[in-house]
């Protein structure tokens, strides 16, 4: 969340939205709180958790979402959303709106689902979470745990912007 919101805000965006997934997800929740502290990181106007518009990882929900956005927000510039499917719903929405994808309004997903972002119009830019890392570290853990020599703590592999031409 901290990420996508710096490269929006690195890019004159003002006027954020940010659509995810269940709030019974811990993901969806840290993904929102992410982007809330990187948007108080940078003395932006408070959002509150409350603003946060949670629904399915789909599609359908993310062109619902985009039309209560636009209905209660007309002038949001950019639209962070929980994961790839949900973004590439919002974008169906704002080009039926005739919004101009990036023109009007930025839209970033996550994932960097490359069929997801890469079939979007117009391809999407994406947090990469860097799953193929993790699993890769994770199996290195584990074979070293297995050979006698385990490893301990938590370890982070941190993720990445993926920009195309969405924002």
């Amino acid at each position: 969340g901290r990420l996508a919101v710096s490269h929006l805000l690195a890019t004159g965006r003002r006027r954020i939205g940010h659509v995810t997934g269940p709030e019974r997800f811990l993901a969806a929740r840290r993904r929102a709180q992410g982007f809330i502290d990187g948007l108080g990181d940078a003395g932006h106007v408070p959002f509150r958790p409350s603003d946060v518009l949670y629904g399915d990882w789909t599609e359908r929900w993310g062109r619902r979402a985009a039309q209560v956005l636009l209905d209660a927000s007309p002038g949001v510039d950019a639209i962070f959303c929980g994961s790839d499917q949900i973004a590439r719903g919002v974008l169906d929405t704002l080009r039926l709106a005739g919004r101009q994808v990036p023109g009007d309004i930025a839209v970033i997903g996550v994932d960097n689902w490359e069929p997801m972002a890469l079939g979007a119009e117009p391809p999407l830019t994406s947090v990469d979470l860097c799953l193929e890392q993790i699993g890769r570290t994770a199996a290195e853990h584990l074979l070293s745990a297995l050979s006698g020599t385990p490893v301990h703590g938590v370890h982070t592999v941190p993720c990445r912007l993926v920009t195309r031409e969405s924002a």
